[in-house]
């Protein structure tokens, strides 16, 4: 049996506050008040406005900043490539050159966010075991798909999620570096991968 809880005054207060300040939807129906005894008091000051909200923009006035937090749209791509190089230096400048050659590559377009996740896990793990080096996974570039909804969408999700898993145990121990490769190579779609050596 479910039992009744009562309303605290000031859950009662706020309950009050709401109910005067809504504006019904239809004039025929009208908002039954909660408690009869609990009546608006007189010298309570009037409710502020509340300015629009847009994703992306800054509230105009007020201490707390209600744009896009740091991080949650940021690129992964722009993170990694701000980073700080773990590999030797004159083989990082050849690597960005397009001058190395991938020993081995996989291709995750048209997979799910699971399976290429599943996929990625795999191939790192075996081509690390072959004693491979640089290996080189293609993404794609996305394609558009953010159709203006509340919850924005990253345009290419494998693109800014691979260089996150590769960062992310089971993965991260085997990895020296993540770099975006050469155009030569797949520019933004492909990422080389440079493995640490065997133990």
């Amino acid at each position: 049996m479910i039992r009744k809880r009562h309303l605290r005054p000031e859950e009662e207060a706020l309950w009050q506050e709401v109910a005067r300040r809504t504006v019904p939807i239809s004039p025929r129906r009208q908002a039954m008040p909660l408690a009869a005894k609990a009546a608006p008091q007189e010298d309570s000051a009037p409710p502020h406005p509340v300015e629009p909200f847009h994703i992306g923009q800054k509230a105009r006035s007020g201490p707390r900043d209600y744009g896009v937090l740091p991080g949650v749209l940021s690129g992964s791509a722009e993170k990694i490539a701000a980073a700080p190089v773990a590999m030797d230096r004159k083989a990082f400048e050849r690597l960005k050159r397009g001058k190395l050659v991938p020993e081995a590559r996989i291709d995750l377009h048209g997979m799910t966010l699971d399976q290429a996740r599943a996929a990625l896990a795999e191939f790192i793990l075996r081509t690390q075991g072959q004693g491979k080096r640089l290996v080189l996974v293609v993404t794609g570039k996305g394609k558009d798909r953010d159709d203006g909804g509340p919850i924005p969408v990253r345009r290419g999700v494998l693109r800014h999620n691979v260089p996150l898993w590769l960062r992310m145990p089971p993965l991260a121990p085997l990895v020296i570096e993540v770099v975006e490769a050469h155009h030569r190579h797949g520019g933004g779609g492909a990422c080389y991968v440079y493995l640490r050596r065997q133990r």
